[in-house]
């Protein structure tokens, strides 16, 4: 893809395509890492680590821990 530099206001600014953006897994909003290295840049999208909560929303706010879990009998040298 090939993009040009365009004034946005006081900055500078590129457009890129929505279907680059999505194959990058990057969504409005999302924060983004900037490197330079020779003359190179580089936008990366930062590891964050989800907490309980943020993962417990992707099930409607509920975990359902309602006790044990049988994981089935043991494999290998388990102790149990």
């Amino acid at each position: 893809m090939e993009t040009k530099v365009v004034s946005w206001g006081n900055s500078q600014g590129i457009r890129v395509s929505k279907s680059l953006l999505k194959e990058a897994n990057i969504n409005i909003g999302d924060s983004l890492e900037v490197n330079v290295s020779n003359g190179v840049i580089t936008l990366s999208k930062p590891f964050k680590h989800r907490t309980l909560e943020e993962r417990a929303s992707e099930y409607g706010g509920k975990l359902n821990l309602t006790g044990e879990f049988d994981w089935g009998k043991p494999v290998g040298r388990e102790v149990w």
